[in-house]
């Protein structure tokens, strides 16, 4: 399974202080890695293809979308 979601990713752009960040657009691609069945629902362990950041996500029912349970870990 993958979703797709947009996240704004502050990124250094060098030692001038003058402009010390500037703000990307990021669409993670989230694959799920792992899963399994709870009193709640399948938590999913999902994993960003493009940068591989993680997060956990719960999935009440089979037909339903999946919602994050954590921030995104890096």
């Amino acid at each position: 399974m993958i979703t797709r979601e947009t996240h704004d990713n502050p990124t250094p752009t060098g030692t001038q202080s003058t402009q010390s960040t500037q703000s990307t657009v990021h669409e993670h691609g989230w694959t799920v890695e792992s899963s399994h069945p709870t009193s709640m629902g399948q938590v999913l362990y999902v994993r960003c293809e493009a940068c591989g950041t993680r997060r956990l996500d719960l999935q009440h029912h089979t037909q339903a979308p999946p919602a994050a349970l954590s921030k995104d870990l890096t």
